[in-house]
């Protein structure tokens, strides 16, 4: 696929995937953004700064080189760019990042407490519990240096960023928007579970075999796993 065709396709990709952050109830207004990266070039694509979700068809979204310079498009980028722009630097194998203000995953965010991992879907799908980064600034790569320095060395695929939100990322922005997904689904019931008592753990070891399970063999990448 050619560049052009690469940013056209990732246009649409991106712009569809902003229904489902409203799908699941993820952001409210204009907050929350994703972004892509598009293969091969040091480019992403991302929402524009304060436009609604209702507008965001593929020509509204921008994009813009790995240090959140606009590149193409007709709007300023998201306020969140240099945070999009400073994990693609530094963490080549991501290719897709989102920002949420899910209320429950932003609410243990303002406790700045990580979600302790309790869960076989949070095992599966995080490998842990979901770590807190520090609070940084909005506007400049303060984020994105939270966020890597945060998610390096961890299975995580999510960071609650202390005092603001939620971001994950994935190999593609949609891998991204799952995780997104995920996280407020399971924020949400260890939260409630933590109402009635206090949820145990899970053996590290048990972690790590269900993380492996579900990354390589679950689905229909694996011969073997049956239909769930």
């Amino acid at each position: 696929m050619t560049g052009a065709r690469a940013v056209a396709s990732l246009r649409e990709t991106v712009a569809g995937l902003h229904r489902e952050l409203t799908r699941y109830d993820l952001v409210i207004w204009t907050a929350g953004n994703i972004s892509a990266r598009v293969p091969d070039a040091d480019l992403m694509v991302i929402k524009p700064s304060g436009v609604s979700y209702e507008e965001l068809g593929p020509e509204a979204m921008v994009v813009t080189d790995l240090h959140g310079r606009l590149v193409e498009g007709e709007f300023a980028p998201s306020s969140d760019t240099a945070a999009h722009a400073y994990v693609y630097r530094h963490m080549p194998e991501v290719g897709g990042v989102v920002h949420t203000h899910s209320p429950y995953a932003t609410a243990w965010s303002a406790l700045g407490e990580p979600i302790p991992c309790v869960l076989t879907m949070m095992a599966d799908e995080f490998g842990g519990a979901v770590p807190v980064g520090p609070f940084a600034m909005i506007g400049d790569d303060s984020i994105g240096r939270g966020i890597v320095e945060t998610l390096r060395g961890s299975r995580s695929t999510a960071v609650l960023m202390s005092g603001h939100g939620p971001f994950t990322v994935g190999r593609d922005a949609r891998a991204a928007v799952k995780s997104a997904v995920m996280l407020e689904d399971v924020a949400r019931t260890v939260h409630l579970a933590r109402q009635v008592g206090s949820p145990r753990e899970l053996d590290p070891a048990a972690v790590t075999r269900l993380y492996e399970r579900y990354q390589n063999v679950y689905g229909q990448t694996g011969a073997t796993e049956e239909a769930q």
